[in-house]
């Protein structure tokens, strides 16, 4: 690296990446890459994944803290409020790290990372990929536990405009400090087939986690009404969880083996393929925050139908989307309408469009900016970051306030048992441009 003091040396934090895939994965990773190719340092630290512990390297150089955690439920870490501290302190002082970025109001290592990251004095930045409600016990409580992460963030991220909305609602963080920057598509790998499947029977896919906030009981009653309406169109289901055996149990109901095909679990690499022998998408989803999904059906050249939620309106141009009301009568009269516009549509003029549109590229020239504001931001004493709990609730901003103090001396007592200069910082060193590829050339395939 050089000494420009315009570089940064960034800390990606979250529970979810790599070898698990994901929206917030998928992120973490095209992010960091452009931002390496920028010329920045970029580190990210998660979770063990089974056998995956220690320090990995992936493409371009990026290094990976794969902590020796377990996950708890749902690739999450059990809370340890404290446990991480050891760790942090050591990876950020050996990487130099000058901004902290977490992902993910689900991820406990986020949330825990950040809150020790500020008692150290580093400048950290938040990135919201969802939303939640505000009703529901599960949301009252993350949406507590969001709050005091963001009370002392130093410049916060959403995927949308509705994102932003949601966030500054659920934390009280003031608008002027969350900045909206959406997510982006590789459309290197995401484009259209060179040869166009046959309209002769319409192929709708549809690929998601089959999960309630999915939309899966919504598929359930679309598509046995679709097949009846339309004998020319059959389904291609990818994704497994919970609620797959009720899309089973549909298919045996109405007889319907033949016209809709489940394939289980797609891994990334086969997305593509699965989406180019189809003419439509469908999402069905419940809540979300953007959809990266829907960036890369388009991309591929899908006509894409969609429940209008969250901050999917916000993502593809009128065009190149049918929005819906999450019913399934409104459902099914958007697919109908996309089946009589497909004529008109052509896979690549959509995919040259959304290359104009989405780039990781200019995500990062944004994120990049964001960070430079982060560390324009003031420092504050301890006394000065106490006072902004306290706005967290009557007796929740007490007790925030006694969880950082705690930190705080764990901090110092950690300091003098392995004082900073005692712990060994590593050396940066930089791939050439194109050395992945170098390396496959001169490898033989085995």
């Amino acid at each position: 690296m050089t000494g420009d003091s315009l570089k940064h040396r960034i800390l990606m934090v979250s529970d979810f990446f790599y070898p698990n895939f994901g929206g917030v994965e998928n992120h973490i990773y095209y992010l960091s890459q452009c931002l390496l190719k920028l010329g920045h340092k970029v580190v990210v630290v998660t979770h063990a994944y089974g056998s995956r512990s220690g320090v990995r390297y992936m493409t371009s150089g990026l290094k990976v803290y794969y902590v020796p955690w377990k996950p708890f439920v749902m690739q999450n870490t059990l809370p340890t409020i404290y446990g991480l501290l050891p760790i942090i302190r050591t990876i950020l002082i050996r990487e130099r790290i000058t901004v902290v970025h977490g992902h993910q109001a689900f991820s406990t290592f986020c949330h825990e990372a950040l809150m020790h990251a500020r008692t150290m004095g580093y400048k950290v930045v938040f990135t919201d990929h969802s939303l939640y409600g505000f009703s529901d016990v599960g949301s009252i409580h993350m949406n507590k536990v969001l709050q005091f992460t963001l009370a002392d963030v130093s410049q916060a991220i959403c995927v949308s405009h509705t994102s932003k909305e949601n966030t500054v609602l659920r934390s009280g963080l003031p608008p002027e400090k969350v900045f909206v920057v959406p997510n982006a598509v590789d459309t290197a790998i995401f484009k259209p087939a060179v040869d166009r499947p046959s309209r002769s029977e319409i192929v709708i896919v549809v690929i998601s986690r089959l999960v309630y906030r999915k939309g899966v009981d919504l598929l359930v009653e679309v598509i046995p009404e679709v097949c009846r309406l339309h004998p020319n169109v059959r389904f291609i289901i990818g994704g497994d969880g919970p609620k797959r055996v009720r899309l089973e149990e549909m298919r045996e109901k109405h007889s319907l083996q033949d016209r809709v095909e489940m394939l289980g679990a797609v891994q990334h690499v086969q997305v593509r393929y699965v989406l180019i022998s189809g003419h439509i998408f469908l999402n069905s989803s419940l809540t979300e925050a953007f959809c990266i999904a829907i960036l890369e059906a388009a991309s591929c050249g899908l006509l894409t139908v969609s429940t209008r939620v969250g901050g999917v309106p916000e993502v593809l141009p009128d065009e190149m989307i049918v929005l819906a009301e999450p019913d399934p009568g409104d459902m099914v009269h958007a697919i109908q309408k996309a089946i009589a516009m497909l004529p008109k549509i052509d896979p690549q003029a959509m995919h040259n469009r959304m290359r104009e549109l989405y780039n990781w590229h200019d995500v990062a020239k944004r994120t990049e900016i964001v960070y430079d504001r982060a560390l324009k931001c003031s420092n504050q004493n301890l006394l000065e970051r106490l006072s902004r709990y306290l706005f967290c609730g009557a007796w929740a901003g007490k007790l925030f306030c006694l969880v950082m103090i705690v930190g705080f001396l764990l901090w110092q007592l950690l300091e003098l048992w392995q004082p900073a200069d005692d712990i060994e910082e590593v050396p940066d060193f930089s791939l050439p441009r194109n050395c992945d590829e170098e390396m496959l050339e001169k490898k033989p395939l085995k």
